[in-house]
């Protein structure tokens, strides 16, 4: 890995790229496990928030990619700032919806993003449609629709229904703002992707800390900042490193090759690791429902029937 910023050789090297990044992602769950479960490790206490789990990571995987960025790579364009915004919403959004709820449920609601970029891509930014590719739209929207009917809460108290329909809801969100943060990537790709990457990684810190200074005061900012404990702090480095900062890089690099559309559906690997991981950790509280299955299941077919050629058409490049 090095500071340069030269696209990936080919196509193949940017989906191998696009590949790992997906594998490294699934471990999100992993790192949420460690330390906020009672694995026997001795990590879970003092007992961290999502949000301040966000904190870290962005702070620690934005240091590590700043050091690939040259100083002659630093650049602004105001398109920038709503990119860090939307990252910062996404990256609270699902670490929430990951520390209180299902693992699988979170996980496969976001990846419906790959859907939400095709549609603001026809919708928005002009790009033709076909018929394969809204009826995949259709495919997936009924998939998420499968989840949410299944995780719906049939009530065992108000207070437990609300928080099970808000973890459903932040599912959703993080998978429509992910699909706008990468449209915002792919649109930047002519900047440098350590520079790109670095700038949401540390700007979700600084918007995470503002908004704890806001909500609950400097005293309670300066008592959130000195929770964890060193071992704690090893294990939010690596996951800032190896679970946000490399996975990104990787990804806004290979869009220089790759498109938006075809870049979403191939880290689809990642829901299909992140559930099994959460299981094999915790499988009292991550056992897959069938409603996931089936829901998760229309949601990949939905992604490869648009994006993978069938044999009629793979001599002329079908898909």
């Amino acid at each position: 890995m090095t500071a340069g910023e030269q696209p990936p050789q080919s196509p193949k090297g940017a989906r191998l790229c696009l590949v790992l990044a997906a594998v490294l992602w699934s471990l999100g769950s992993v790192f949420m496990r460690l330390l906020r479960e009672p694995l026997g490790l001795g990590l879970e206490a003092p007992q961290l928030t999502p949000l301040l789990i966000a904190f870290y990571r962005g702070l620690f995987g934005g240091l590590f990619i700043l050091t690939l960025v040259r100083r002659d790579q630093v650049t602004f364009t105001p398109v920038m700032v709503p990119m860090v915004v939307l990252f910062t919403v996404m990256s609270g959004l699902y670490l929430s919806a990951l520390g209180l709820g299902a693992a699988a449920n979170a996980i496969f609601l976001q990846n419906t993003a790959p859907v939400w970029v095709y549609l603001f891509a026809v919708l928005i930014l002009g790009e033709s449609g076909d018929r394969r590719g809204w009826q995949s739209v259709l495919l997936a929207a009924a998939g998420a629709a499968v989840i949410v009917a299944g995780g719906w809460p049939s009530a065992s108290s108000p207070e437990q229904e609300r928080k099970e329909i808000v973890v459903l809801l932040m599912g959703v969100g993080s998978g429509v703002v992910y699909a706008a943060v990468v449209l915002f990537l792919r649109v930047l790709r002519a900047h440098a992707a350590a520079w790109l990457v670095a700038l949401n990684l540390i700007g979700t810190a600084v918007m995470l800390g503002l908004f704890i200074l806001v909500s609950d005061g400097p005293g309670a900012f300066a008592e959130w900042a000195a929770t964890p404990t060193p071992p704690q702090f090893v294990v939010l480095a690596a996951c800032g490193v190896l679970q946000m900062g490399v996975p990104y890089w990787l990804f806004t690099r290979s869009l220089r090759a790759v498109s938006a559309q075809e870049a979403a559906i191939i880290t689809l690997l990642e829901p299909l690791l992140n559930p099994v991981w959460a299981y094999l950790l915790t499988p009292h509280t991550d056992t897959p429902t069938p409603a996931m299955f089936l829901g998760g299941s229309l949601i990949l077919l939905a992604l490869v029937w648009k994006y993978v050629p069938f044999r009629r058409g793979a001599s002329r490049g079908g898909g």
